[in-house]
């Protein structure tokens, strides 16, 4: 079959999709993508694979494709990054036959054209992109033609700069999508700002793009495509049942339950240190069924009533507002406000969450830094030196020198001296070894008179 590209490749291959699931590593794995397209997804992407290590390991390729595919997972892209156009190329031949385009995420900028061009090329399959945008709109414009001249099939353009990333992501420009969707003559989809399905529609109609990814908003509430908001026990528990058939990591397990339980497990704290600690799948079922139950009981007590507050029902899938650069700005200063009035309070340092975690796995951990061992410097590079070192140096320093003045260290177990000393020895006591000396001029057996006396 020919390989279809730009309007073409959209409408036939991808089905004219429009509501689509974004790489996100460690997170669209198949049993949240075949979650996903239950509840509208019409296209989803695979976790962004790193094409040099897909290359060099048949584990790596398994796990991350190769198994991860069945033929409800269609239409699906791969994704890939990588800065080599030949190790690029390599890794998306051997992924073209589990796929219907390979993308390359262009977060790294070195030899674009060249990448995109090569891979172009070679595939069976379209080449895919997707970009961030920059501050100004005609540099990105300028970009996506390049991309859409070296054989880009379809562009995915995310409205946020790769500065805004984190507590400093802020809004996605639309604006910069739209300009971009003008410039080019092959399919554009939207990444940003994107929470529940008015915006998906508002950001068709605004920029003009022919679908509409989402990252973040589907994580929070994977029927977001369908415009519905459902209790977060029914997905939790769908969710879990596809994981039993289609396996996958624990931790990506567990990171989708905190998504999807977020706004709850704000309300149960002791909940959410549960979930943390579970080591097993049925482990962090029992806990998500415990959740339910709790909202269950509280939704029994509040019939009737109005709700109230910013977040009424915490237990239905709902977005999670990021707060922006100078909100979390000032939310870290006052935490650090409260930790310090906390410390002036109690005489001693209060520990941080992340520390807590490690002191409950390891009961006898400190982090008192005057308790920390003091170790004494290589004289020469810094790193911590050997205490029983003749030359006072760290490992590496002392083979180079040890090796150098064919000496011994003890220390380090390094016997430079010693072996040579056994070698000459082991020499001398090998007669047929030693060199032949030549005999003395005008001595018997000399060979000038041997072959003089056979002459005659």
């Amino acid at each position: 079959m020919p390989k279809l590209q730009g309007f073409e490749f959209w409408s036939r291959t991808l089905r004219g999709a429009r509501h689509v699931v974004a790489p996100m590593v460690d997170q669209s794995e198949l049993a949240w993508r075949l979650l996903s397209r239950r509840h509208g997804a019409q296209l989803c992407y695979t976790p962004m694979l790193h094409a040099q290590v897909f290359v060099r390991d048949a584990n790596y390729r398994k796990e991350n494709l190769y198994c991860e595919v069945c033929p409800e997972d269609r239409p699906l892209i791969v994704q890939f990054c990588a800065n080599d156009p030949e190790v690029f190329v390599q890794a998306a031949l051997l992924a073209q036959d589990y796929c219907d385009a390979i993308d390359l995420n262009l977060g790294c900028p070195q030899m674009i054209a060249k990448r995109v061009l090569l891979a172009h090329e070679k595939l069976s399959v379209p080449v895919t992109c997707k970009i961030r945008v920059f501050p100004e709109i005609d540099k990105t414009v300028r970009y996506a033609q390049m991309l859409e001249k070296a054989g880009c099939q379809l562009l995915t353009v995310h409205g946020r700069t790769k500065e805004q990333k984190g507590p400093l992501s802020g809004a996605a420009s639309w604006e910069h999508i739209k300009a971009v969707r003008k410039a080019v003559a092959i399919p554009v989809f939207a990444n940003g700002n994107i929470q529940c399905l008015q915006d998906v529609e508002r950001c068709l109609r605004d920029t003009g793009v022919q679908g509409v990814m989402s990252a973040e908003g589907n994580l929070h509430n994977p029927a977001l495509f369908e415009g519905r908001s459902p209790a977060v026990w029914e997905l939790a528990e769908e969710y879990l049942d596809i994981v039993r058939e289609h396996p996958c990591p624990l931790s990506y397990v567990r990171a989708h339950l905190f998504k999807l339980w977020h706004h709850t497990l704000q309300v149960y704290q002791q909940l959410r240190e549960e979930l943390a600690k579970v080591k097993t799948l049925e482990g962090i079922a029992a806990v998500s069924q415990e959740l339910k139950l709790r909202c269950q009981e509280e939704i029994s007590r509040q019939e009737g009533a109005k709700p109230t507050g910013d977040l009424p029902f915490h237990w239905i899938c709902q977005p999670y507002i990021r707060p922006g650069p100078r909100e979390g700005s000032k939310e870290r200063a006052g935490a650090r406000s409260k930790r310090a009035l906390e410390e002036e309070e109690c005489g001693t340092e209060v520990l941080s969450k992340n520390k807590q975690k490690k002191q409950l796995r390891n009961p006898h951990k400190t982090f008192d830094p005057s308790l920390k061992p003091k170790y004494a410097k290589c004289d020469q590079c810094g790193n911590p030196k050997g205490n029983r070192c003749v030359f006072s140096l760290c490992r590496g320093c002392c083979k180079k020198r040890a090796s150098k003045e064919t000496a011994d260290c003890p220390g380090h177990g390094l016997l430079f001296k010693t072996k040579l000393e056994k070698s000459l020895a082991w020499k001398e006591a090998q007669p047929e070894l030693q060199e032949p000396q030549p005999a003395a001029p005008g001595t018997p057996g000399g060979f000038s008179e041997v072959m003089g006396s056979a002459l005659a």
